[in-house]
């Protein structure tokens, strides 16, 4: 359980002549022999004095495309300029504990329980790195990490190993969200939800705002609070 998306009608004319094919090979002859004029035209114009665009004619399209500038890699609206390996962070992480780092296996083949987002959260000249370790059973968050890079190197800035905690960007913000479970409550219906929001200052990030939500124990839960079932079997 992840973080809480006009067609012209009638037909044309039969064109010069009908069905009479002689007619329409008139007509069709007739028509080259007036583009064939125009287009002699044109091009005497051309070839007299003048300067400017205006005696060249427009530009054709395939040289047009051909004079303007390749877009550049980074200009991929979106794009991270790079990737890390988000295993490799976390692992070689001094300030993640040990046993986190034993239990992070795969779930399926080479598939770890690991989100990465990037995006831009502290101002630095690279993408930000939000990465998100879950368990592979339930997709419950049990850690979720920031990495900035300083010096050719990714440093973690912000952390929390709380039970069912997952983190995004929205739009330069870290928001944090934290699920609230009751006694009681199964794993895929906690009772409500923190979620928090911070932004960066300085050198670290800061609690900008906090929002609690309790959720409806009426819907969704499978009937948790429903009557029990009667233990009487029949007649």
């Amino acid at each position: 359980m992840r973080g809480l998306g006009a067609r012209q009608s009638g037909d044309e004319g039969q064109g010069a002549g009908g069905g009479n094919p002689r007619a329409v090979l008139r007509a069709t002859s007739g028509t080259a022999v007036a583009g064939l004029v125009a287009v002699g035209t044109l091009l005497a114009g051309c070839s007299t004095g003048g300067t400017g665009s205006r005696d060249e004619g427009a530009a054709r399209a395939d040289e047009v495309a051909s004079a303007a500038p390749a877009p550049s890699a980074s200009a991929s609206a979106g794009q991270p300029e790079k990737r890390v390996d988000p295993i490799a962070l976390i692992k070689g992480d001094p300030k993640i504990g040990e046993r986190l780092k034993a239990d992070l296996k795969p779930c399926v083949a080479d598939a770890y329980p690991v989100d990465t987002s990037y995006g831009n959260l502290t101002g630095g000249t690279s993408p930000d790195v939000v990465v998100n370790v879950m368990t592979c059973g339930d997709a419950v968050g049990i850690g979720t990490y920031v990495y900035r890079e300083e010096n050719d190197r990714y440093k973690n800035v912000f952390m929390a190993e709380d039970a069912a905690v997952y983190a995004t960007i929205d739009r330069g913000d870290l928001v944090v969200t934290r699920q609230v479970y009751a006694k009681g409550d199964p794993v895929a219906y906690p009772s409500g939800e923190d979620v928090i929001t911070y932004r960066w200052a300085g050198n670290k990030f800061i609690q900008h705002d906090w929002v609690h939500n309790d959720y409806s124990r009426a819907v969704g839960d499978g009937g948790l609070d429903g009557p029990a079932p009667s233990e009487s079997g029949g007649n």
